[in-house]
C-alpha cells in the first residue's frame, strides 16, 4: 500500500523540466545513466571473443561449442525476462530504485561469472547478467526521457544508446590482449575480462547515486511534494551552473493529474493495443527490423570472415572495431537531426537507406567482388545509418506511450525484438554460413527487407515527437482533462 495520500493535483513540473537549458546537471544524468550501454556492448563482445577459449580444457571451464552457443542464448533469455520483470517494477516502484537494483544485479552476476568453474554455474551467471542489463533498458530509457529537456531528447537518447558500440570496440581490443597466453594464463585472461566489466560498472554506480528519481513518476504516485522540492533543487542547480535566471512557466502549461498507486498489466496491454494500435505496430516494426539485422548480420560477421573469406581467427575480431566505430558515430553525428529535421524523416531515412545499402552489399558479396577488407568497409557505411535507426527505435517507444506504461512499453518491445532477432537471426545465419556465400547474401537481403519495411511503416505511422513534451505526445493515463485516444501522427 502507498504511504502517500492519492489525490487530484495540478502541476507544471513537466513544462518546468522541459524548459531547462543544458547544464552540468544534465551531463551528470547522462554519465550516471547512459554509460551502462558500454557495459552491454562489452559483455556481448567479450563472450563472443572468448568463446573458443572457453572450449579449451586449460580455461578451467571446458565448454563444448554447443554450450558456448547455449550460453549466448541464455544471456538473451535473461535480458528478455529482466526487461519485462524490471520494466513492470520500474513503472510501479520508481525509476531510481530499479536503475540501482538492475545495475547491482549486473555487478554481482558478472563478478560471479569470473569465478565460474562449472558450465551450470556459468549459465546461471549469464542469465542473471542478462537480466540486469535487460532491466537497465527499461529503467534507464524511461528515466532519461523524463529528465532531459524536450528539445534535446532525440540527440541525447541516440548518443546514449549508440554508446553500446564503445563497449563493443573496447571489448574487441581488450580480449585480444587478455586472451594472449604469452601475457595471461588461459584460465585467467577471460576471468579478468569479466572483472574489468565489474570495475566499470562499480564506477557507474558511484555516479548514479546522485541521479534523482523522475519527478514525473513521483507526482503521479502521490509524491507531489517531494517532486516539487526536487525540481526546485534542480532549477537552483541549473541556475547556478549557467549563471542565468530561469523564466517562469505559465499556468496554462500545467496539467491536472489524478494520482494512482499502480498500473496493472491489463491496463498496460489495453492501452498499447486498443488505444494506440498504430503506435503498437510502429514499435514492433522498428524493433524487429533492427534486432534481426544486428543479431543475424553483425554478430555472425566474425564467422563469415573466418569460414567463408578465410580470415585467421586471431585477426577476425579486429574487423569488429571499425564497424563498432561506425555504429557509434551514426547516432552521435546524426542525432541532432532527429530533433531539427524531425523524427519521421530521419527514422524512415536511416532505416530505408541502411536497407538499400545492405542490398547493394549483398549483391557485391554474392558476385564475389568483396574481399574481407571491402566487406568491412561496406558494413561500416551500412551500420552508420542502421545504428541511428536502431537507437531511434528505443527513443520512439519511450516517447509514444503514456507515462504510466513507459518502462513496460520499452521492456515489451525490447523483449520481443531481442527474442525474435536474438533467436531466429543467429540460427538462420548459422545455417546460411554453412551453405556458402550465396546463402549468406540471401540472409543479407532478408535483413535489408525488414529494415526497408520498418522504414516504410515509419513513413505512414510515424509520430512527430520532436521538441514536444512527453505529456503532449501521449496523455498520461492519470490526466483528468483529456480523452485517452490515439493522436494523429502529425
Amino acid at each position: 500500500m502507498s504511504t502517500h495520500e492519492l489525490k487530484t493535483i495540478r502541476t507544471s513540473i513537466p513544462a518546468r523540466m522541459d524548459r531547462l537549458p543544458w547544464s552540468k546537471w544534465h551531463w551528470m544524468v547522462v554519465v550516471g545513466l547512459g554509460t551502462v550501454w558500454i557495459l552491454d556492448g562489452l559483455e556481448v563482445t567479450i563472450v563472443g571473443a572468448i568463446g573458443s577459449r572457453l572450449t579449451e580444457k586449460s580455461s578451467g571451464l571446458g565448454l563444448t561449442a554447443g554450450e558456448v552457443g547455449l550460453a549466448a542464448a541464455i544471456y538473451v533469455a535473461g535480458a528478455c525476462v529482466g526487461a519485462l520483470v524490471f520494466g513492470y517494477l520500474t513503472d510501479r516502484f520508481g525509476r531510481k530504485k530499479l536503475f540501482m537494483i538492475t545495475l547491482g544485479l549486473y555487478l554481482l552476476a558478472t563478478v560471479a561469472t569470473a569465478f565460474s568453474f562449472t558450465p551450470i554455474f556459468f549459465f546461471v551467471c549469464r542469465f542473471f547478467t542478462g537480466a540486469g542489463i535487460g532491466g537497465e533498458y527499461s529503467a534507464i530509457n524511461s528515466a532519461i526521457d523524463e529528465l532531459i529537456p524536450a528539445k534535446r531528447r532525440g540527440v541525447v537518447d541516440l548518443a546514449i544508446n549508440g554508446s553500446y558500440w564503445l563497449g563493443t570496440a573496447f571489448g574487441a581490443m581488450l580480449t585480444v590482449v587478455l586472451l594472449n597466453t604469452a601475457i595471461f594464463a588461459p584460465a585467467l585472461g577471460w576471468r579478468l575480462a569479466f572483472g574489468l566489466g565489474a570495475v566499470l560498472g562499480l564506477t557507474i554506480l558511484l555516479v548514479r547515486r546522485n541521479v534523482p528519481e523522475s519527478p514525473r513518476w513521483m507526482f503521479i504516485h502521490g509524491r507531489d511534494k517531494d517532486a516539487e522540492k526536487e525540481v526546485g533543487e534542480i532549477e537552483q542547480q541549473v541556475e547556478d551552473d549557467t549563471g542565468e535566471k530561469l523564466a517562469s512557466v505559465d499556468d496554462d502549461k500545467a496539467i491536472e493529474i489524478k494520482q494512482r498507486e499502480t498500473t496493472g498489466f491489463g491496463e498496460i496491454a489495453r492501452v498499447a493495443v486498443t488505444k494506440y494500435p498504430k503506435r503498437f505496430v510502429l514499435g514492433l516494426s522498428l524493433f524487429i527490423g533492427q534486432a534481426f539485422l544486428y543479431n543475424a548480420v553483425f554478430f555472425t560477421y566474425a564467422l563469415v570472415l573466418t569460414t567463408l573469406l578465410h580470415v585467421p581467427d586471431d585477426v577476425a575480431p579486429w574487423a569488429l572495431v571499425p564497424i563498432a566505430v561506425g555504429n557509434f558515430l551514426g547516432p552521435l553525428l546524426l542525432g541532432r537531426l532527429f530533433d531539427t529535421v524531425g523524427r519521421r524523416v530521419m527514422i524512415s531515412l536511416s532505416y530505408i537507406l541502411s536497407g538499400v545499402l545492405l542490398v547493394g552489399t549483398g549483391i557485391l558479396f554474392d558476385a564475389r567482388i568483396l574481399d574481407a577488407t571491402w566487406l568491412t568497409v561496406c558494413w561500416v557505411i551500412v551500420f552508420f545509418f542502421a545504428s541511428a535507426g536502431a537507437s531511434s527505435a528505443y527513443l520512439t517507444v519511450s516517447e509514444i506511450f503514456p507515462m504510466e506504461t513507459r518502462a513496460m512499453a520499452i521492456a515489451f518491445f525490447y523483449a520481443v525484438g531481442t527474442g525474435l532477432g536474438g533467436i531466429i537471426g543467429p540460427l538462420l545465419f548459422g545455417q546460411f554460413v554453412s551453405m556458402g556465400i550465396g546463402a549468406v547474401a540471401v540472409g543479407y537481403f532478408i535483413g535489408a527487407g525488414l529494415m526497408i519495411a520498418a522504414g516504410l511503416v515509419e513513413v505512414f505511422l510515424g509520430v512527430n515527437a520532436e521538441n514536444r513534451s512527453l505529456e503532449d505526445i501521449a496523455d498520461p493515463l492519470s490526466k483528468t482533462d483529456a480523452p485517452q485516444q490515439e493522436a494523429h501522427a502529425t
